[in-house]
């Protein structure tokens, strides 16, 4: 069974481009050019986008529409990127989100 979408409620047709490389904390993984990140991360087994800021619960696509902020993740630098509709190039650097950053809360706490 096929883990990608044909067609998206908000980004319309998803054409199939070319297959290109990205990372994922550190980890190279390959998708589909244009497919939405959150998408090229499922087919990829990737369920966890970010982790809450009060509770630390993890949280993975839930609207996939770009309304709630479950899916959003650091993208190149940029936190709160909603990778539901944030369309998939050639080497992003995605990274899981912690509370409001990319640094983990231990790494937080005691500031390595």
């Amino acid at each position: 069974m096929e883990a990608r979408i044909k067609r998206h409620p908000i980004l319309g047709e998803i054409k199939k481009g070319r297959t290109v490389t990205f990372t994922y904390d550190g980890r190279e993984i390959e998708g589909k050019e244009g497919e939405p990140v959150a998408m090229a991360l499922k087919a990829a087994g990737v369920q966890i986008h970010r982790y809450t800021k009060k509770k630390h619960e993890p949280r993975g696509i839930f609207c996939a529409i770009g309304r709630c902020t479950d899916c959003v993740m650091v993208v190149d630098g940029v936190p709160n990127t909603r990778t539901c509709v944030t369309p998939l190039r050639e080497g992003m650097k995605v990274e899981t989100q912690y509370g409001v950053s990319a640094q983990p809360y231990e790494e937080r706490q005691t500031g390595r």
